[in-house]
């Protein structure tokens, strides 16, 4: 069980994301899923597919490169927390419910935030090429890490260590499967 966090922490890293998830058109995609009366599954799928155009400008394209890398570090680093206090003998469930929030919060922003035209051709990123020349399995990867999110958030909900701790290894799962294929590594 000890890879299991490593390997979460490691994916959620990986897919290199940026900023303020506050502003502009993918919040506003982020918010009408939050606000959908749909089931999840539904409106996960309705969040991959509302992938944006190209940015118009390169300061566009870099700003949404850099939304993201910041949203992917900040996974990284709740998922760090997590994984620290589920090995711990007295996991702190508060730490995980704060972590898992950013994590959740996070998830349906992720669909958005890898436009074309925000590649390594236009900026550092540890996202390859391949996310814009396989956007179909790109997309139902992210698909899958978004439903993965739900379903920890769920479990973190209900306070159930073991639920956690099966969920949190599941999202590491989806992390791991994206960053292996999509992302390069990166030194800061």
């Amino acid at each position: 069980m000890r890879f299991v966090p490593i390997a979460a922490a490691c994916a959620c890293l990986a897919l290199a994301g940026c900023g303020d998830w506050k502003s502009g058109q993918a919040n506003n995609a982020a918010a009408n899923v939050s606000a959908d009366s749909r089931p999840a599954d539904t409106a996960v799928a309705t969040t991959v597919a509302m992938r944006t155009a190209a940015p118009a400008t390169k300061e566009e394209a870099l700003e949404i490169m850099h939304e993201r890398h910041e949203g992917m570090e900040g996974m990284g680093k709740a998922t760090k927390a997590i994984g620290r206090e589920l090995k711990s003998d007295s996991p702190d469930l508060g730490v995980i419910r704060e972590s898992a929030k950013k994590i959740t919060d996070f998830a349906p922003r992720s669909a958005v935030l890898f436009p074309p035209g925000t590649g390594p051709d236009v900026g550092k990123t540890g996202a390859k090429p391949e996310i814009w020349q396989s956007p179909q399995d790109f997309t139902a990867k992210d698909a899958d890490f978004q439903r993965a999110a739900q379903a920890f958030g769920a479990a973190v909900s209900s306070g159930d260590p073991t639920a956690i701790k099966a969920k949190f290894a599941d999202l590491g799962n989806t992390c791991k499967a994206c960053h292996d294929k999509y992302r390069s590594k990166m030194k800061h």
